[in-house]
C-alpha cells in the first residue's frame, strides 16, 4: 500500500456535553455512529474512559466508496488527533489495536509511508519505498458511482469457490513493481465500465500503468515522468468527453 497526497482535511476540538458532533461538506454523508471518523471517536473515548464532548469537522476530498482509503484513513486521523488533544493517553501499540478493530486498512494510514500489508492489513511491514517506489504523478477517474466493499470481496469469495477466476490475475510492471488487483475480476463482472475505462487508459501514450484502485470504484493511471502538463490536461479533457461529465478526477502524486 502506497500513500497519496490526495488527502481529506480534519479538525477536533472539545464541545461541552457528552456527545461526539461530525459536521462535513458532504451533505449526503452518513454523520452518525456508523460513520468511521465517530466510530474512532467512540473507541478512543472507551479505551480511555474519557467522557468528554468532542466536535469533529471534516472536509471530503476523497469520494466515499472509491476504493481509496479515504474512511480509513479519516478514521487513523481522528485517533492520533485525539490522542494529542488529551495529551497522549495511549501509546502506540494500543492506537494500533483500536484501529485493527476499526477497519483492516486503518493501523496502515497510522503510518507515514509505503508498507506490506498483510493479514487482514494489520501486519504491516515498510519497506525501502525510495528504492522500490518511483515518483509518478497519479490520475485517479472515479465514475459517478460506488463499488461496496462488502460486495466485492464477497462476489470474490463466490467466483473463487466456483473455479470462475483466473489462476493469476492480469499483472503490470511500473519499474520495479509488479502490480495487479485480484478483485479487478469481480468488480469488472457487474462494473463494466470501469473495465473500459482502465482498457482506454492503457492505450493513452502518457499512461504507463492503470488499474482499479482497492475493490473500486476508482481506476487509477499513472503517468509517465516525460509527460509535459499539458498532455495530462488534454487527457483530463478527453476522459470528459469519453466518460461524461460527471466523472470524479484528481492529479496526485504517491506520497514517499
Amino acid at each position: 500500500m502506497v500513500p497519496l497526497r490526495l488527502a481529506d482535511t480534519i479538525g477536533i476540538s472539545y464541545c461541552d456535553g457528552p456527545e461526539i458532533n461530525l459536521s462535513c461538506n458532504v451533505p449526503d454523508l452518513c454523520k452518525g455512529p456508523e460513520n468511521l471518523c465517530v466510530k474512532a471517536a467512540l473507541a478512543f473515548r472507551k479505551s480511555t474512559g474519557l467522557n468528554h464532548g468532542i466536535d469533529i469537522s471534516l472536509i471530503k476530498r476523497i469520494p466515499h466508496g472509491a476504493g481509496l482509503g479515504g474512511g480509513s484513513s479519516d478514521a487513523a486521523s481522528v485517533l492520533q488527533g485525539l490522542n494529542d488533544l488529551f495529551n497522549r493517553p495511549l501509546d502506540e501499540a494500543q492506537i494500533k489495536q483500536i484501529a485493527s478493530r476499526l477497519g483492516s486498512d486503518v493501523p496502515f494510514f497510522l503510518g507515514d509511508g509505503p508498507a506490506w500489508c498483510g493479514g487482514r492489513g494489520e501486519i504491516i511491514e515498510p519497506f525501502d519505498h525510495k528504492a522500490s517506489v518511483p515518483a509518478r504523478r497519479v490520475l485517479l477517474i472515479k465514475p459517478p458511482f460506488p463499488v461496496p466493499t462488502d460486495w466485492a470481496y464477497k462476489m470474490y469469495d463466490i467466483l473463487k469457490k466456483s473455479g470462475k477466476l483466473p489462476e493469476h490475475s492480469e499483472s503490470q510492471r511500473l519499474v520495479s513493481l509488479e502490480i495487479f488487483n485480484d478483485l479487478e475480476v469481480p468488480v469488472f463482472h457487474k462494473y463494466v465500465l470501469l473495465e473500459v475505462l482502465k482498457n482506454w487508459l492503457r492505450h493513452q501514450a502518457i499512461v504507463e500503468v492503470a488499474f482499479m484502485s482497492g475493490s473500486g470504484s476508482t481506476v487509477a493511471g499513472i503517468i509517465s515522468p516525460e509527460a509535459p502538463a499539458d498532455e495530462v490536461d488534454r487527457l483530463k479533457a478527453s476522459i470528459l468527453e469519453e466518460f461524461g461529465s460527471a466523472t470524479w478526477m484528481a492529479l496526485t502524486e504517491f506520497s514517499n
